[in-house]
């Protein structure tokens, strides 16, 4: 911590210095949206993504869950509402999923994934979700896909701020403050949000009630940037989560347990633009904290503690006019203890080359990285992407790429069961995509293979239970995405949907992974007159089965689900909204876990004011 803090005042000072230097020119500064996530703006042409923002994150419950549930192909592993939720993109694991937050992996040291019910999507402007391998630009667990978490900073935007309040059935609500302030040399953003819920909502079909389902969540952020001079910008981006679940009990005579997770990120940013270099300096503070209580009546609990030290510098050089070739030397430095973990430290450096060349119909990307650590034996990464443009309204592309996934803290070092001799997890993959665009109309679909080898299985050694690399498993599909607009004097009308066909089966027994539906699809109908709007979502998740023989006795059925809501604009520039939702409008009887009991129709009512 103190070689961090001794860096970050060695940049300051550098900073001020430079910032007193005579090529400072605010007149020439021009007006700007600084974007922190470079990789994905610069090396995704050829793999499908999809940014969510503005009233699809109004709408949404709070839960990244949720909102990805009713937008994206991604199954959701959800344990009762609220509780701890995993996801499964293209049939990968929950692991095999890696969350990016401003450009960098936030997914936990600890079991390697990210609870997606402990992402708040409220203090974000926008998330995006990019299917397919990344490992060479997001490290370990980039298989399946990210999903991205972005703050943008916009200048000259002068005051505004948002306020969004909602209440629902089970005592649940929803209340965000967002507030900007910014001119043509520095801009900065705060955002405060609460969610909290009884969440004691009756069975379907039962006189039973979901017993010790309660949550809240905290969460803070502050993200700033400031114009040194017309060649140097500096960033900082903070966010601090705070929350507390009780997991819900599948019979009363359970002992009622909770969990409570406090994380924090930090991120430092100096990006300098000279001629045809880029220079981007990034150090980020990350800590992880969680505490379980096996019985909510007892003091006493288990816990974890992890800190991460990144450092990452990037340099981009504009080889050619339509050509660019990027390095990146980064080192993470991890420590990481818990009741069934001692104090262990874990440091990984790693390289990565980045090329990319764009013609007039045509362009490809190609990357490759290695890390080195001694924890494990790391591969040789690579990616490589072709787009071909046949026509202006129709694009082919083909992406293959090498992928892997770490070993985590408690596959290496959990007391009397860790094993050190685990290799990463690989992945060979390949798709090729479709996308034609016409007017307002555009529609891709992507066929894709992913080989995945030495998965990482915990399997009985004896009296102890072990970490072993065991598992070849073949995930293969296509995934598609259809989106029109039409608009006939005052009325507008946009649907929205999304298909994914996932055959994901172990290789040796040939059998459908767990919890990996065939199916999934998601529709949203939107209907614009003047002030008033409505909308229509509808949800399907095919049948899954829930043990590794697809025993047929065990099968979870399938069910759609549907929303609706409408909401009505105020004010002369109908900057505030109110709103009006009924979720699962039919009082279908579904679970997305065994015994897991999802509500039933249930009501929001909510308020969106900008000003």
């Amino acid at each position: 911590m103190k070689q961090v803090f001794s860096i970050f005042i060695l940049l300051h000072i550098c900073v001020v210095a430079w910032a007193q230097a005579p090529i400072y020119t605010i007149q020439q500064l021009d007006e700007i949206v600084l974007k922190t996530d470079r990789y994905l703006e610069t090396f995704s042409d050829t793999q499908l993504t999809s940014v969510l923002n503005d009233s699809v994150l109004v709408r949404s419950a709070s839960s990244l869950t949720q909102l990805l549930n009713n937008n994206a192909s991604i199954y959701f592993k959800e344990n009762g509402l609220g509780m701890v939720s995993s996801p499964s993109f293209r049939g990968t694991t929950a692991q095999q999923t890696a969350v990016i937050w401003n450009g960098i992996n936030i997914n936990s040291q600890f079991n390697g994934q990210t609870d997606f019910n402990t992402v708040n999507i409220r203090n974000f402007d926008n998330v995006t979700v990019r299917s397919g391998g990344g490992s060479v630009l997001y490290g370990s667990g980039a298989i399946g896909g990210t999903i991205h978490l972005n703050n943008d900073l916009q200048f000259n935007s002068a005051f505004e701020n948002n306020l969004y309040a909602s209440y629902g059935s089970f005592n649940t609500w929803d209340v965000a403050y967002n507030g900007g302030l910014s001119s043509e040399i520095f801009s900065i953003d705060v955002g405060l949000s609460r969610t909290s819920s009884s969440n004691d909502y009756p069975y379907v079909d039962s006189n039973k009630t979901n017993l010790n389902g309660q949550f809240y969540n905290n969460t803070f952020s502050v993200n700033f940037g400031y114009k040194l001079n017309n060649k140097n910008v500096i960033k900082l981006y903070s966010y601090l989560f705070d929350s507390e679940r009780h997991f819900s009990l599948i019979s009363p005579t359970e002992t009622p347990t909770k969990y409570q997770d406090f994380n924090t990120r930090n991120l430092l940013e100096w990006q300098g633009f000279y001629g045809k270099f880029i220079s981007t300096l990034r150090l980020a503070y990350i800590t992880e904290n969680y505490k379980y209580f096996q019985n909510i009546e007892k003091s006493t609990f288990s816990f974890g503690e992890a800190t991460s030290y990144i450092g990452k510098y990037q340099l981009d050089y504009k080889l050619l006019k339509n050509a660019n070739l990027q390095g990146v030397l980064d080192v993470t430095r991890t420590s990481g203890e818990g009741s069934d973990i001692a104090e262990n430290n874990r440091t990984i450096s790693g390289f990565s080359l980045l090329f990319k060349q764009t013609f007039k119909k045509f362009l490809y990307e190609a990357s490759l990285r290695k890390e080195i650590t001694n924890n494990y034996e790391s591969p040789l990464l690579y990616s490589l992407g072709l787009q071909y443009r046949v026509t202006p309204y129709y694009a082919i592309n083909l992406n293959g790429s090498k992928n892997f996934r770490i070993p985590t803290y408690n596959d290496l070092y959990w007391f009397g069961s860790g094993n050190l001799e685990l290799n990463p997890e690989t992945s060979n993959q390949i798709e090729l995509g479709n996308e034609f665009t016409f007017n307002k109309i555009s529609f891709s679909v992507v066929g894709f293979y992913n080989d995945i080898k030495n998965m990482i299985r915990w399997l009985p050694a004896g009296s102890i239970w072990k970490p072993v690399n065991t598992d070849h498993v073949l995930s293969y599909g296509l995934e598609a995405k259809l989106q029109i607009e039409q608009q006939f004097q005052s009325h507008k009308i946009a649907l929205g949907s999304t298909y994914a066909y996932t055959v994901s089966e172990n290789k040796d027994t040939e059998k459908q992974l767990i919890y990996v539906p065939y199916h999934k699809a998601t529709a949203i109908l939107n209907y614009q007159y003047k002030r008033m709007s409505a909308y229509y979502e509808a949800l399907y998740v095919g049948e899954v089965f829930t043990l590794s023989d697809n025993n047929p006795k065990y099968i979870l059925d399938a069910y759609v689900l549907s929303n609706a809501g409408a909401e009505y604009a105020l004010g002369k520039n109908r900057n505030y909204t109110l709103g009006i939702q009924i979720k699962n409008l039919f009082n279908i009887n579904y679970q997305a876990v065994v015994n897991r009991y999802m509500p039933g129709i249930n009501y929001n009512f909510y308020i969106n004011l900008n000003f």
